[in-house]
């Protein structure tokens, strides 16, 4: 991995579309598995760039608050910061916007960069790479 510098950071905006939506409610929302998904996908999208041929990056801790609603058919703003970079670790601080200005969700995502190659020969073994 090439050099990472603590402060890092991006982001995305995306529509919210009705398969982002929660089932349950009888208005649809915005889900937590939504948001923990552009949340991922930005943070992957920000480490990407600073890894080396060969090499990715998978989710290993979400810690999210999802703390208000945001209707279908309404913009998000996700924003990602690296806060800390510890060999093979990168934590990000997370927060999310509506398009009006409020704060609906935010945490901290860790991801692990891994070797692509390694990965093809253990992955798929149940328990390979515990204690990762």
């Amino acid at each position: 991995m090439k050099d990472l510098p603590i402060g890092a950071s991006d982001e995305l905006t995306i529509t919210t579309t009705p398969d982002m939506g929660v089932a349950h409610l009888p208005v649809p929302m915005y889900s937590t598995p939504a948001m923990v998904q552009h949340f991922e996908m930005l943070c992957l999208k920000l480490l990407q760039q600073h890894l080396d041929s060969g090499e990715t990056s998978v989710g290993y801790r979400v810690d999210i608050r999802h703390m208000a609603p945001t209707p279908i058919g309404m913009q998000v703003t996700l924003k990602g910061k690296v806060t800390k970079v510890d060999g093979r670790k990168v934590v990000f601080d997370v927060e999310a916007y509506n398009q009006a200005g409020a704060k609906i969700g935010e945490g901290l995502h860790e991801r692990r960069v891994i070797d692509m190659s390694r990965f093809a020969q253990t992955g798929a073994r149940p328990g390979a790479g515990q204690g990762a």
